[in-house]
């Protein structure tokens, strides 16, 4: 397997996680403060969050500020995934379309072709 797909195929995989480990955590935050749920969800969301600042100290890519940059658009469109399937929130038309394009931007900051 070509070297560049396996180090594109590894810093999604990470996006991925990072993406479900922050969302997850907040929405287990949430349910605790918003939806009066037991404290353990909170507790359990913390614990999840601070795995989420973890996560992406394992990306290929050097720059704090790339690596960031580039989550932002993953993390839109897992949360618009999630909003989707955990949430029964229906994304339109508009919200795929803006998804796509964080991709497009996602795909730009992370894998463009750099001289140097």
């Amino acid at each position: 397997m070509d070297q560049k797909l396996v180090v594109v195929a590894w810093s999604l995989a990470l996006f991925v996680v990072a993406g479900l480990a922050e969302i997850g955590g907040g929405w287990l935050v949430w349910q605790w403060l918003r939806e009066h749920r037991p404290i353990w969800f909170g507790l359990f969301g913390a614990v999840v969050l601070v795995m989420y600042g973890v996560v992406p100290t394992f990306q290929p890519e050097a720059s704090f500020g790339r690596v960031y940059a580039a989550y932002g658009g993953i993390f839109v469109v897992l949360a618009l995934l999630w909003g989707w399937q955990v949430d029964d929130w229906i994304p339109d038309r508009w919200d795929i379309i803006g998804a796509l394009m964080c991709l497009v931007g996602v795909s730009v900051i992370m894998w463009a072709p750099r001289s140097g």
